[in-house]
Formats: C-alpha cells, sequence, structure tokens
C-alpha cells in the first residue's frame, strides 16, 4: 500500500488532514470539469496567478506584504472578471483568507464558474486572496531564514497581531475604500479574534465567515480527539522540529502513529475529520491533493489543540504560569472575548450540519457570544447536508453559498 499522508486544513482549524491509503495504480478521476487547469500546481516561478487565473481571462498580479515582524507574505489580487462587469468604476475590495495547513490556491480548485474569486470578480468586486506565513509563497522574512526555528516562532495569535493587520493596511492603501471580508476555518477564527480586541474593524465593511472555527470542544471524530491530546507543548521535543510540515517523514510517522490508536479509522480520513461532505467532485480533491498540504508552525498546532482542549479562545499557554507572566503580565493567558466585536459589524455565518470540525453546538456557543448583535446586522445560513470541505469546493457551493454571500456584500453598499 502506498501512503500519501496529507493535510487539508481547507478543512480544519486543527488537523484537517487527509490520509490516503491506496494500492499502487488504483487513482483514477474524471477530468472532463477543467479544462486547461486539468493537473496544474501552481509553480514556484510563476505563482497561483499564472496557474489558475490567467489562463482563464481575469486580471491578476502577484504582490508582497511585509508585515511588522518582519515575514514578507504572497498575496494575489484579481482586479477584473471575465465579464468586464464595473469597468472604469471604483470596485469594492474583499479579502479572502484560507484555513490552515493550505494556501490560497484552495479556494481556486473549481472551475470560473463555481469557485469563490472569480464569482465575485465577475461581479464587480476587487478580489485579494491572502497566503498567511510558512506557505509555500509566503516562506520568506527580513532577516529570518525558514531552515531556522526562529522563522517559525509564532502561533495563530501572530496571524491575528501581524499578518491580518499587514495585509487589510495593504489592501486599505491601495484602494481608500472600507474592505469586504471572507474567511473558512481558521481564517473565521483569526478574525472573529481580530474584531474582539478592535483591530481590523475600523477599515471593515462586513465579514462573510464560512465553516465558523471558535469554539472546538464539541469536535467529535475519534482522529481529532487523539490529535489535540497529542498536541500537547512537548511536542516540539517529539519532533525536534519547530516547522510543522505535512509532507515530512517525521510528522507523517507521528500521523500514522495517531491511526493505530483504537476507533481511529485513516482510510477515507477527510470525511472522518471533516465529517461527510456531501458535494465534492473527485476531480477537485484530486487537484487539491496535488498543491497542498502547506507547512505551518508546530506552535501553531499546539495552539489550535489548546483551543480543543481548553474549550476557551485564549492566547498560547506556555504550558507554566511564570512563562506566562513573562509574555503576558499575568499566569494564565489573556482571552478573546467575542463579545467585545462591535454590534453594528455586518456579519454574514455560514455553517453545516454535517460538519464534525465546527459542529452546530460549538457555532450555538458562538452566536450565544454575538447575541447582543444587532438584530440587523447578523445573517446566519445553514446548510443541513453541508461539511466542512464543502464550503469551499463544494460543486454546489456557488448556488448555495457564494451567490448568498455576493449578496450580502451587496447590500453593504
Amino acid at each position: 500500500m502506498a501512503f500519501r499522508v496529507l493535510f487539508s486544513m481547507a478543512a480544519w482549524g486543527l488537523l484537517a488532514l487527509v490520509l490516503v491509503v491506496e494500492p499502487h495504480g488504483v487513482h483514477s478521476f474524471g477530468r472532463g470539469w477543467f479544462g486547461p487547469r486539468k493537473g496544474v500546481v501552481a509553480p514556484p516561478e510563476a505563482g497561483i496567478c499564472a496557474a489558475s487565473v490567467l489562463p482563464y481571462g481575469y486580471k491578476c498580479q502577484e504582490i508582497e506584504v511585509t508585515t511588522q515582524d518582519g515575514y514578507i507574505l504572497n498575496a494575489q489580487r484579481i482586479s477584473g472578471g471575465r465579464t468586464g462587469r464595473g469597468s472604469g468604476q471604483k470596485k469594492p475590495p474583499v479579502l479572502i483568507q484560507h484555513g490552515v495547513l493550505v494556501d490560497g490556491m484552495t479556494w481556486l480548485l473549481n472551475s470560473p464558474e463555481e469557485n469563490l474569486p472569480m464569482i465575485l470578480a465577475d461581479n464587480g468586486f476587487d478580489v485579494w486572496i491572502a497566503n498567511t506565513r510558512g506557505t509555500r509563497f509566503s516562506r520568506k522574512h527580513k532577516a529570518l531564514d525558514p531552515s531556522r526555528p526562529r522563522f517559525w516562532n509564532w502561533s495563530w495569535d501572530e496571524l491575528v497581531t501581524f499578518d491580518l493587520p499587514a495585509v487589510f493596511d495593504f489592501v486599505y492603501k491601495e484602494t481608500g475604500q472600507k474592505i469586504d471580508y471572507v474567511g473558512h476555518s481558521l481564517g473565521t477564527l483569526i478574525a472573529l479574534a481580530s474584531f474582539s480586541e478592535g483591530r481590523l474593524v475600523n477599515q471593515l465593511k462586513s465579514a462573510a465567515l464560512l465553516s465558523p472555527i471558535a469554539y472546538l470542544s464539541h469536535m467529535n471524530t475519534a482522529l481529532g480527539v487523539v490529535a489535540a491530546k497529542a498536541f500537547v507543548g512537548e511536542i516540539t521535543t517529539l519532533f525536534g522540529l519547530a516547522e510543522f510540515n505535512p509532507k515530512g517523514e517525521p510528522v507523517a510517522n507521528f500521523l500514522k502513529g495517531l491511526c493505530a490508536y483504537p476507533g481511529v479509522d485513516c482510510y477515507d480520513l477527510l470525511s472522518a475529520i471533516t465529517g461527510h461532505n456531501c458535494c465534492l467532485n473527485s476531480s477537485t480533491v484530486d487537484l487539491f491533493l496535488k498543491n497542498e498540504p502547506q507547512s505551518t508552525s508546530t506552535k501553531n498546532m499546539v495552539h489550535l489543540a489548546q483551543t480543543v482542549r481548553h474549550g476557551i479562545l485564549a492566547k498560547f499557554n506556555y504550558g507554566r504560569p511564570d512563562y506566562n507572566v513573562l509574555h503576558y503580565g499575568e499566569a494564565s493567558p489573556p482571552v478573546y472575548n467575542l463579545s467585545n466585536i462591535p454590534h453594528n459589524l455586518p456579519l454574514f455565518i455560514s455553517y453545516g450540519g454535517r460538519d464534525a470540525l465546527s459542529d452546530i453546538r460549538d457555532v450555538g456557543l458562538l452566536l450565544d457570544s454575538l447575541k447582543h448583535h444587532d438584530v440587523d446586522k447578523m445573517t446566519v445560513q445553514f446548510i443541513k447536508d453541508y461539511a466542512h470541505a464543502d464550503f469551499i469546493m463544494g460543486v454546489d457551493a456557488k448556488d448555495i453559498v457564494y451567490n448568498a454571500v455576493v449578496s450580502f456584500f451587496k447590500h453593504q453598499h
């Protein structure tokens, strides 16, 4: 049997992991859907624009954004749709943020008529796609080298403090307009945490949160629970690695070990982790596996596991009160208080009934923390048959989710 250990963190805020176990030679997918894109992988020298946007007649730029702590992030700007709609007009900017262990390519796996960035571009929006630190095109720093541990000394706290603000500042300065935001999975967690601290809100027009991750205490898959328990602080000693690279041998061996736990079924791990996705096309999944997963920091994975185990949304816990005092001035990490999110911020929240990661009970906790939100400023969509990956790769996501997102954004303008 050939093992391909691949992470789908488009499908998770902790470990959306796709462990494909298959006999040699058994891997056939229909590809008629994809036309010129079939089998495409974003080449390092060209980037995501050249691989997945420009061939379809859209304008696309590769952009670099530098954070305050020196990371150089890659972003894409799709400034025009194929229809020419809105030519000459000032287009409203939209920033799209992926989850953990994937990059911006994960939004572009379906045909142009079916993926969110191009649908937004065709509807007259100025579309920006973010790629967080550590992913394949965001592995640069003004002083640090990704082969050294210091480059990887961060968790999602730094995405809240540095990455999102840097990209928001850049887009805001370039466009001179407030920004609509779309996040999936971890992209929702870092946005909610940012909003709760008063970050971004002065530059923000509205936010659409797909498969929102804030609370993870009801995540109910056997592998997810085992993984969260395994990701204790000592894991950095276990790996001896600061970079969490799903394609590397130490991580692969660790994950194979998790699969040996009783009750953990690693045959169909995408379903086992994300819930049963109703609407994925096999050729889309195949293309996903050609491009993902991406590296993140081991510290980030530990922080996500803390979010599962502790049942609260808090900054990274250094494991000892004296270490926490050193970093925060108090023995316990500060909590992100979601009730501080401005009550008049327009929010669109979409979640699925089969999502094992963004469990409906945890989404209920999130909605409860937003119970004082202005009623006319919050739209909630529940999709009974959707699981985690359907929101970014579902073949009917356009009709069910994306058209609703477009309407929501247009209503704000």
